[in-house]
């Protein structure tokens, strides 16, 4: 057996000792996916798929691995971890293997005759600078899950990205509630604009820093080198524009504005709300947001959910049971952030506790961060909800009547069942609304969704019917 084997085949007989002496499903999810990788003298390395996995095994079967590598190897054994995420499936790109933080290449900026004031961006005399892009490689478009809350705006991302500046989507105008991924999205098409053309400069600010700097380049007298410093952007990402308040900040703002937009420059802005729902903006700065294509982020739905969390889950080198990640995605449905979260919780609790993840677990878990409503969500209860919003019969709402009203108020409960009532088929709730199809059912869900984003009348008419149905909600 040469040096190349050996370690293989001391780690297959610690498997079979391991086997004997824990639940087959338990040996399955924590031991099969360790792979040997040498061994010198009597120490043993393993490569494991991440620290998470790490940290259990350690504290659920210390006292078996050491009493296994003694036997197969002898009482000076030693057991070390390589940690390497898996990478393979729909596994999420981790930045420590897959990316680098983006740079750019340094640019001559204009710089005004030094005072006793020092510029917020360069120091006096000095012409070449480094601007550093501020962008996060894990918020790059593959570890971003497409659905159809973010379908539009990846889809005019991915547009910008290949031909920044060149496109009918300027500025992009990313808009919606916390969690949503508007900041994910933003920041992946400034990631794949750096990817593809290297030579461009990026920058990520926040409204709130762009008004800060702004302050203190007006406290400084440095107002000309601020403007200068933006002016040589090529892509421009601002996100919490809402937070970009006071005349003299949006002043500058529309000024750097023009001058990125009419030298063809990328321009990419987040917001809490639409542009027309912005308080306490230039007319003239409002008016300017809608040059190009403002795109709301919804909340996922169902299926989203679910891809989500076995994405990340497979990220952390964790195969989680289908039943596990369908019950999370059933009970955390407000946004991306809180998804995320409630999984983060799941494994430290399961890391920190010794404990298998499994259902009951991950009621517990989520009891913590989600409470139960009262009322029980059923098919029934959506349909009754939509009837009395529309002021409508049961028989009506059901029946094969084409008027406009009744059929919009049909697709907006087939929509709301398979929304909140992840384990009812399109099957199902075709049979039970009208004896429709499934194919019926889908094109309701697309129609509606397609609405939601189109008709803000509509939109409002889905959000009220959700609030008055009785969903879990968190605490």
């Amino acid at each position: 057996m040469t040096d190349q084997e050996r370690h293989i085949a001391v780690w297959n007989n610690c498997l079979q000792i391991i086997a004997n002496n824990i639940d087959p499903q338990k040996f399955a999810t924590w031991f099969k996916p360790i792979r040997p990788v040498s061994l010198e003298g009597a120490a043993l390395t393993v490569e494991v798929p991440s620290d998470f996995f790490r940290e259990y095994i350690e504290g659920a079967y210390k006292d078996l691995l050491r009493m296994t590598i003694r036997r197969a190897i002898g009482a000076d054994a030693q057991l070390f971890y390589l940690v390497r995420p898996v990478q393979n499936g729909d596994s999420m790109v981790l930045p420590s293997e897959k990316a680098s933080s983006p740079t750019n290449n340094p640019v001559s900026i204009p710089v005004s005759q030094p005072s006793g004031n020092p510029s917020p961006f360069a120091y006096p005399g000095i012409k070449r600078v480094q601007i550093d892009p501020r962008l996060n490689p894990a918020y790059c478009f593959g570890n971003l899950v497409q659905g159809d809350c973010n379908k539009l705006g990846v889809s005019a991302g991915s547009s910008i990205s290949m031909s920044p500046g060149n496109t009918p989507f300027n500025p992009l105008f990313l808009f919606g509630g916390p969690g949503l991924g508007k900041t994910h999205i933003a920041q992946a098409i400034g990631i794949d604009i750096k990817e593809r053309f290297q030579d461009k400069v990026v920058l990520y600010v926040t409204g709130n820093e762009f008004k800060t700097q702004y302050m203190d380049a007006v406290k400084g007298n440095r107002i000309v080198d601020f403007i200068a410093f933006y002016q040589r952007i090529d892509v421009l990402i601002v996100d919490d524009i809402q937070d970009l308040v006071g005349q003299g900040s949006q002043n500058t703002f529309f000024n750097v504005f023009n001058h990125l937009h009419q030298k063809g420059k990328q321009l990419i802005f987040t917001s809490d709300r639409a542009p027309v729902d912005l308080q306490n903006f230039e007319e003239r700065l409002l008016s300017r947001f809608k040059w190009g294509l403002s795109v709301e982020l919804t909340r996922p739905d169902y299926e989203t959910r679910l891809h989500m969390l076995r994405s990340r889950a497979l990220r952390e080198g964790v195969r989680l049971d289908e039943e596990v990640l369908s019950y999370l995605a059933a009970r955390v449905k407000t946004n991306f952030r809180e998804l995320e979260g409630t999984l983060t919780s799941l494994l430290a609790y399961a890391t920190l506790g010794h404990r298998d993840i499994d259902v009951e677990l991950a009621q517990s878990v989520t009891g913590k961060i989600v409470s139960e409503s009262t009322s029980e969500v059923n098919m029934d209860t959506i349909v009754n909800t939509v009837c009395d919003y529309f002021n409508i019969t049961r028989d009506t709402l059901l029946s094969k009547t084409r008027k406009r009203q009744i059929v919009q108020a049909r697709q907006i409960a087939m929509y709301e069942c398979r929304n909140l009532i992840p384990s009812c088929s399109l099957s199902t709730i075709g049979s039970e609304l009208g004896g429709k199809d499934h194919a019926t059912v889908l094109h309701a869900c697309t129609t509606v969704q397609d609405l939601m984003s189109t008709d803000k009348l509509f939109r409002q008419w889905v959000e009220d019917i959700e609030g008055m149905v009785a969903v879990p909600v968190l605490a």
